[in-house]
């Protein structure tokens, strides 16, 4: 269905010769609330919270950097091949891949958590409720940017769609002069029904890791389906989604680790009611 909407600027603040980004705004307000609730939760569980604030401001800067690598990795022929080399680092232009963000903020925590000598699946519990939130709000960064859209809306789903969605969103979904499926919306609403889920793990007091693990698969489940309706999906190869060949693995992992610590006797509750050191 055609359309003929003005996209909102992508430019929150000017100082000068710098301009701040809404996608950035946007991916730092999920940050910081995501460490607010991480932080309320350690301190429910006595650990002292500090050592969520120092992970954080570890992972953040390598999330970004690796964020960034791995979509370079795979846009390098179609993107930045044939453009100057410092687009490379041009993240306020959007070209960030939250698996890529993912494994650096999962290394980065693996490495902390051995040096402070925690443990990695009890922060890895405190803080997927945060990563999940963080993820719902951050593709509010693509809806800025208009990216993270699927395929052309038909005439008929566009007056179903228009019972329900703001006039605001689908003038954004406005591509080229063609309404476009807002995937970045659907992304969105699943990852905040991943958030109450974990929030109801918590109360429940599953197996130390569990709440991690749920969140990977979940998300993935969310991922593989969603990816499918993206028009702008990194590929491994032609006709294999990265993200949706990830999700699959990841969720067969996670899985896989679950039965593996239960049945190795290796696993206890997170929270047994006393401090934890």
């Amino acid at each position: 269905m055609t359309c003929s909407a003005t996209p909102y600027d992508r430019v929150f603040l000017e100082l000068g010769p710098i301009s701040i980004y809404w996608y950035g705004v946007i991916i730092a307000l999920g940050a910081f609330l995501g460490l607010f609730i991480a932080t309320r939760e350690a301190d429910r569980l006595g650990l002292n919270k500090d050592y969520i604030v120092d992970l954080v401001v570890f992972a953040i800067p390598v999330a970004i950097i690796f964020a960034r690598i791995y979509y370079v990795v795979f846009e390098w022929k179609a993107r930045y091949a044939n453009e100057p080399f410092w687009k490379v680092f041009a993240v306020w232009e959007g070209g960030i891949a939250i698996h890529g963000a993912l494994i650096g903020s999962v290394l980065t925590a693996i490495i902390y958590t051995r040096v402070r000598k925690l443990s990695f699946w009890q922060i890895a519990d405190i803080v997927a409720p945060s990563l999940i939130l963080g993820q719902a709000i951050g593709r509010w960064g693509n809806f800025m940017n208009q990216e993270a859209y699927g395929g052309p809306i038909v005439a008929s789903t566009y007056e179903k769609f228009h019972q329900y969605l703001p006039d605001f969103i689908m003038n954004q979904m406005c591509i080229n002069g063609v309404y476009h499926h807002p995937t970045f919306l659907y992304e969105s609403v699943w990852n905040l029904l991943v958030f109450g889920l974990l929030l109801y793990l918590r109360k429940v007091n599953p197996y130390r890791g569990e709440i991690f693990l749920s969140y990977v698969i979940t998300y993935s489940i969310g991922r593989f389906f969603i990816e499918g309706l993206r028009l702008d999906s990194l590929y491994i190869v032609e006709g294999l989604r990265t993200a949706q060949f990830l999700s699959i693995l990841l969720i067969i992992g996670a899985i896989a680790i679950i039965v593996y610590r239960r049945r190795s006797g290796i696993v206890n509750r997170r929270y047994n009611g006393k401090k934890i050191k």
